[in-house]
């Protein structure tokens, strides 16, 4: 390794740790959204199933870090900080990536993934060992017993961390289906029924054990018209593929059509490359992958309530690209190509000074508050009018509070408001700065 090269990977490395400290702690309230409210109770109340909508990874990672002393929240965050240090330690240790997951890393969409308490960080090691395990299925290195036990135990975490990582056992089955004819084409379709099994067991003896209406409570259809999902299909992916900007004005006005603009050409300019320097066959197998797991998410959208497509539900499915993509840059411009990592760590740093709070501030304040009327370690209540359709400025609050208090959970009930244990933004901010 070039002597200059090991001090800029050090250097990126250090500084992508620190902005993704600084990343929520610059945050009004930690980097935390709704979902991260559910997590954190869910982790807080461990043994006990609070609920079914999250797989048990996450929560169960959460909650064994709380054993040393850190809270729901601290523990969070230390979950994300060493997933990126581990898949910066496996890239270096198997020779794999390495460079480009550097880059990768540093990429400010991905730094804001790191920095969010929501199951995206934790996935993505294990993503980075699937796409191993398969590289070594392919060049013959993994084969027959060993082959199957390992690619379905790595698809079966992966599921145990999100749910939609259904879309890559099925994309590795239909790979193996699509090219039967290679010699270890059964090795991914065992392996995908192997873990399509999981799926339907965990269903009936997990899900439906705590909740036996969730998946037909979940299942709607015609859900969104295919005009939206298309628009937010298109806006997803180009966020999700800009090296520098990965959020676009909400307000809309002239800046998106640079962010998107950005994005659709990057889009472009990694399908040029893929086209004129031929993938292996492991490469071509994580876009094969990739893309269908990107379809899967378009369409389950049809008849499932989720989140418009943007960078952080595309991180499990865009890390192998952008992986492959930064190896044909490094092939071509070589050293030069860390300035990308350099000037999206830049961009990152003048959007969160922009937009910069102050989460640690707000946390003391929170946290004196919750003391003051003794409801810092009991269960609490956050009152919405609309639970499915939550403003924004009125679930800040309630995820500011599951900081620090995570047994929380949103209610719409009017009558909830009547105990001392509910709270609702009107309450909270009589007596808080």
């Amino acid at each position: 390794m070039k002597f200059k090269e090991k001090y800029i990977q050090i250097s990126m490395v250090i500084i992508t740790v620190v902005m993704t400290i600084l990343r929520f702690l610059l945050n009004e309230k930690g980097r935390t959204n709704p979902d991260s409210i559910r997590y954190m109770r869910f982790a807080h109340n461990l043994p006990y199933i609070d609920n079914t909508t999250t797989p048990l990874g996450y929560p169960a990672s959460i909650k064994f870090f709380t054993f040393f002393g850190p809270d729901e929240f601290w523990s969070s965050k230390l979950v994300a900080v060493l997933s990126y240090l581990f898949i910066i330690f496996f890239a270096w240790k198997k020779k794999f990536f390495f460079k480009e997951s550097i880059v990768v890393s540093a990429l400010f969409s991905f730094v804001s993934i790191f920095s969010y308490t929501m199951s995206e960080p934790l996935i993505l090691p294990f993503v980075m060992v699937f796409l191993y395990i398969s590289m070594q299925i392919i060049n013959g290195k993994l084969e027959k017993g060993r082959a199957i036990f390992y690619l379905s135990l790595i698809l079966i975490a992966l599921y145990n961390i999100r749910y939609s990582s259904l879309f890559i056992i099925g994309g590795a089955g239909l790979y193996g289906i699509v090219f039967w004819k290679k010699k270890f084409s059964s090795v991914f379709i065992i392996s995908a029924i192997i873990g399509g099994i999981f799926v339907i067991l965990y269903k009936f003896l997990f899900i439906d054990y705590f909740n036996e209406n969730y998946v037909k409570g979940a299942l709607v259809i015609g859900l969104h018209p295919t005009s939206k999902l298309l628009v937010e299909l298109f806006q997803g992916l180009c966020t999700t593929f800009n090296p520098f900007i990965h959020i676009a004005n909400p307000g809309g006005g002239i800046i998106n059509y640079g962010i998107y603009g950005i994005g659709f050409l990057n889009i472009f300019l990694i399908i040029y490359l893929f086209v004129k320097y031929k993938l292996s066959e492991s490469e071509f197998f994580y876009v094969f992958v990739s893309t269908v797991s990107v379809i899967c998410s378009y369409f389950v959208q049809y008849f499932y309530s989720v989140n418009a497509i943007d960078y952080r539900l595309m991180a499990p499915f865009s890390l192998p690209i952008w992986l492959i993509y930064f190896r044909k840059l490094f092939h071509i411009f070589d050293i030069k190509v860390y300035a990308i990592g350099f000037l999206s760590i830049m961009s990152g740093i003048l959007f969160t000074w922009l937009s910069k709070g102050n989460y640690l501030e707000n946390r003391k304040e929170m946290k004196q508050f919750l003391q003051s009327e003794k409801l810092d370690k009991v269960p609490l209540l956050f009152y919405l009018e609309n639970i499915e359709e939550f403003e924004l400025e009125k679930i800040q609050v309630a995820e500011l509070i599951s900081t620090v208090n995570p047994n929380i959970a949103l209610t719409s009930k009017p009558k909830d408001t009547l105990r001392k244990t509910t709270l609702t933004r009107y309450k909270v901010l009589q007596k808080l700065r």
